[in-house]
């Protein structure tokens, strides 16, 4: 049986593939002592992503790659999880911002017997925007304010999940109800995801990661202010839903 389905959401990722991050992926997996899979889940990439990726992986085992039609980071990595055949599932940014070798410390919280295990990373945040590095106190005291208290952080891409657990979850969320993103959305997803997690009580560990800023993309047109909004206005959602009983 597949231990762990290493799921990378894909949108517009050229030069981050260029970097050679599937390669360093692929060299961590292969030293494990464990059967695994990745699973490279496209989010309507333009840029020539999905013709790279679909060159690198010709010939090669423990590859899955799928081609979805754009919807944001969460649609790509429900995708993702549809497909997996680990018993879990561990998401990863493509840019590797923090190293699949940080992977090493969730072990310790999966022996134990967690069935969710989340990385942090903290506000030592090489390489990362000064405004960003101003605003991520703020956000984190509001966030903390009206939901998941005891999470320090719940935007990091690197999360482990055990994979039945993650589909029960993953059901449950609001996100998928309301239409399908134009772009690669960051928003505040994880935050609803995590405290459906916590609500249908399930055992989350925050262990801090490595994290700096190596993101080669230029194409995704992140927007701060934008981004900013539109996590508030999720997070509020999030508790609204809550009040209402959405999540019963």
């Amino acid at each position: 049986m597949i231990f762990l389905s290493v799921i990378i959401p894909c949108y517009n990722e050229l030069e981050n593939l260029k970097r050679g991050v599937l390669a360093e992926v692929t060299s961590y997996l292969s030293r494990q002592n464990f059967d695994w899979e990745i699973v490279i889940s496209d989010d309507g990439s333009s840029d020539g992503s999905f013709e790279l990726v679909e060159k690198y992986i010709k010939g090669k085992k423990h590859f899955v790659h799928l081609r979805n039609p754009k919807g944001g980071k969460a649609f790509a990595l429900r995708a993702g999880i549809n497909k997996a055949k680990g018993k879990y599932v561990l998401f990863t940014d493509m840019d590797q911002s923090t190293p699949i070798d940080e992977f090493e410390k969730f072990k310790e919280g999966i022996e134990h017997g967690y069935e969710i295990v989340i990385g942090s990373r903290g506000f030592k945040r090489e390489n990362y925007p000064f405004v960003r590095k101003i605003a991520s106190p703020i956000f984190l005291l509001i966030r903390r304010a009206l939901v998941l208290s005891s999470i320090h952080d719940t935007q990091c891409g690197f999360k482990c999940f055990r994979t039945d657990v993650v589909k029960k979850v993953f059901s449950k969320l609001e996100v998928f109800r309301r239409q399908r993103g134009s772009g690669w959305r960051v928003g505040a997803w994880d935050v609803e995801l995590l405290f459906v997690a916590q609500r249908m009580n399930f055992k989350i560990k925050e262990i801090t990661v490595e994290w700096r800023n190596i993101d080669s993309s230029t194409s995704k047109q992140r927007k701060f202010v934008q981004e900013s909004v539109e996590m508030l206005r999720e997070i509020i959602r999030v508790r609204k839903n809550e009040i209402l009983g959405i999540y019963d």
